[in-house]
């Protein structure tokens, strides 16, 4: 069922941004990445130990960074870290043991990153917005 809501979701998200005009602006998609990034800290702070809460710290420290020099350089960078991160996803389990992430949430996210990455880089094939 994670599959489905993350799909409707991340369509439901992309169109009031596209509505709205939230997503001509260079920073949504940035911005995204980083609340995106900050949920399996989240997760760490909830039930796992300090040194879970420390590797997951390093790990949404990583696609900040991304985000970063992605609005600064290429938005680019932004649209590959977003799906990096649905990918990310679907192998976190396997890196990190974090009890706090719910068992449903590595397939919604996977989904939600993967869309809305893929409609960064339309946005910016498409020249809807520029990659700098």
């Amino acid at each position: 069922m994670e599959y489905p809501i993350g799909l409707f979701l991340s369509l439901a998200v992309a169109g009031l941004a596209t509505m709205i005009g939230l997503d001509r602006e260079a920073a949504f998609y940035p911005t995204v990445l980083i609340v995106i990034a900050s949920y399996y800290v989240l997760f760490a702070v909830m039930a796992a130990s300090g040194r879970t809460l420390v590797l997951e710290i390093v790990v949404a420290s990583g696609f900040l960074v991304f985000a970063i020099i992605g609005y600064k350089r290429n938005l680019w960078l932004v649209a590959v870290a977003l799906v990096g991160h649905g990918v990310f996803d679907i192998v976190h389990h396997l890196l990190i043991d974090n009890p706090g992430v719910p068992h449903w949430w590595p397939g919604f996210c996977l989904v939600f990153d993967v869309i809305l990455g893929g409609l960064l880089a339309v946005h910016l094939l498409t020249r809807r917005l520029a990659a700098r």
